[in-house]
């Protein structure tokens, strides 16, 4: 059966961090539907004023980040001592379980374009031993195709293999069109299957997602996605759903109010780094 759109979300326009403007697309109110995606946040200026205030050391736990970097540099810092810089189409990967303290840091670039998503974990690993991975552009696999090229960021394609998360499944696709090309995917049935278009628009099952919007897809084992009358950057996301309470508050997603507090008092009393090496 062929997926199509079961639900769609465009971004908006908002600041974070320390005076990041960025596009928001996923958030609070889209957990349930885009279930295990949190967060997705797109990033995408020729301005530095817009992003290089960065964002700057804060907690997370409960949960891991993916920021994919197509154009511009993004540089990483955390309370595990890993200091790195991803740049043109290179991915990292923070396991922030149990807690962690992390910044991010932007330099100016002649264009900032990206994504960071954030990936619930399931209750069992909530508070698994935080951790960070690195994609380098020679670490990701490429599929070239009639009209296009396919990147695994994570998963597999077709015999390529991208990173392998530990938590929870997820097929991480890059998908560049050019116009009016078009390219058909297998899915597993059983998985929750979203698209979010970067650049351009796409068409999926006769319907016209535009640029920087979110789609959530029906139940099926096939896909076909088109570009339109231009060129097209779309991210194809595949995992499991989980189906557990989500109890957000800032950076930290746990599965009841009594865990998010608890967070929090970790937080002011010092123990909230279960893992840990000084942040100098």
């Amino acid at each position: 059966m062929e997926r199509t759109i079961k639900t769609s979300v465009q971004g908006f326009q908002t600041v974070d961090g320390a005076g990041v403007h960025l596009v928001r697309v996923l958030g609070g109110s889209t957990t349930k539907e885009f279930d295990p995606i949190l967060m997705l946040d797109s990033f995408d200026s020729r301005d530095p004023a817009d992003y290089t205030a960065g964002f700057p050391m804060h907690p997370h736990r409960g949960i891991e980040t993916i920021s994919y970097v197509v154009s511009g540099t993004m540089r990483h810092r955390d309370s595990l001592g890993n200091t790195d810089d991803i740049s043109d189409g290179e991915m990292q990967w923070m396991t922030a379980g149990s807690g962690i303290l992390h910044e991010e840091l932007i330099p100016a670039a002649p264009r900032l374009l990206g994504v960071q998503l954030w990936l619930n974990l399931p209750a069992k690993d909530k508070m698994t031993a935080p951790s960070y991975h690195s994609a380098r552009r020679a670490d990701i696999g490429e599929k070239h195709f009639p009209g296009g090229t396919l990147r695994v960021l994570a998963g597999s394609y077709e015999g390529i293999t991208g990173y392998q998360p530990s938590h929870l499944p997820l097929d991480y696709y890059d998908i560049r069109l050019e116009p009016g090309a078009g390219i058909s995917l297998g899915t597993e049935p059983e998985r929750a299957v979203m698209v979010f278009t970067l650049l351009g628009e796409a068409q999926i099952g006769g319907r016209t997602i535009p640029e920087k919007t979110a789609a959530r897809l029906t139940d099926g084992d096939s896909l076909t996605i088109k570009s339109g009358d231009g060129p097209a950057c779309v991210l194809f996301i595949s995992s499991r759903a989980l189906g557990e309470p989500v109890c957000w508050g800032g950076p930290i997603v746990m599965n009841s109010q009594k865990e998010l507090q608890q967070a929090y008092q970790d937080l002011e009393d010092g123990s909230f780094l279960k893992s840990r090496l000084s942040y100098q």
